[in-house]
């Protein structure tokens, strides 16, 4: 029998996906964005040499590769297991450090990451949620090309305000003082946590410049043991941030698919 915490993580799981609901909880992307994601999956096709065939919408909830209306956050099923995973292991093996996400939208996967805390009792790990809280900037094309093309910027449903991000928090009975919320641009906000230690740190900035700014800035204080996930790296501007500064760091932890579109590494060195 499932123990009382498996089952309350899986129910949390199951709201802020918003699988646990009916009917799905669709609707069709953005033309920019349907756009990029079919290039994404175009690369896992020839990746994995397998043919894609668009699932049924529960699928597609379930995949992450819808644009929710309801659910607290987009990455579906697999990259959100995943970090629970994640989070369950730096508690069981103490790896040392806070979480923290950069790029939260409506907050699920740090609400989820919290969840985790309170139903392992764990005393004092903290959850930082950094984001603009007013959507993504426009790219700098000049100075980093890989994001010329990149439309999210004008896209109002990626602009969630702080206010609405906590009230879901709130919600589920998880917004206290251990959940700190870190507003504003990364290039910004991001160099002023350079003092903390992190177990776990998931990027979502859908953006190089953005991916680029939680790298420099947060990974260096991420602990032996600890995990860097990067929601987006399917995306050829995130994934060429992720090489650029694995390469300029001589960083050779293997990077694990979790599905067409997440990835991440332990850091072991």
């Amino acid at each position: 029998m499932r123990s009382l915490r498996d089952r309350y993580l899986d129910l949390v799981i199951g709201a802020i996906t918003h699988t646990l609901y009916s009917p799905p909880d669709v609707r069709p992307l953005p033309p920019d964005v349907q756009r990029q994601w079919q290039e994404a999956i175009q690369e896992e096709v020839e990746r994995t040499g397998k043919p894609f065939v668009l699932p049924p919408p529960e699928q597609q909830r379930e995949e992450g590769k819808d644009r929710p209306l309801y659910a607290h956050t987009m990455i579906g099923l697999h990259r959100t297991r995943n970090l629970r995973a994640a989070t369950e292991t730096v508690l069981r093996e103490n790896v040392p450090g806070d979480l923290i996400e950069a790029g939260a939208w409506r907050g699920g996967a740090s609400i989820l990451m919290r969840a985790v805390l309170a139903a392992y009792e764990d005393p004092s790990r903290r959850v930082f949620v950094a984001d603009s809280f007013e959507g993504l900037p426009e790219p700098d094309a000049e100075r980093y090309p890989h994001d010329a093309a990149d439309l999210n910027y004008a896209e109002d449903g990626l602009a969630v305000g702080l206010e609405e991000v906590q009230a879901n928090f709130e919600r589920y009975g998880l917004l206290d003082e251990r959940v700190r919320f870190v507003k504003g641009w990364f290039s910004e906000t991001l160099p002023a946590l350079s003092g903390e230690t992190w177990s776990l740190v998931r990027l979502d900035g859908d953006l190089y410049e953005s991916t680029m700014d939680g790298l420099k800035n947060l990974y260096p204080q991420l602990s032996v043991g600890g995990y860097l996930i990067v929601d987006d790296f399917g995306f050829d501007n995130c994934r060429a941030a992720v090489e650029d500064y694995r390469r300029e760091h001589g960083i050779r932890e293997e990077i694990e698919r979790v599905d067409w579109v997440g990835a991440f590494w332990r850091r072991r060195e």
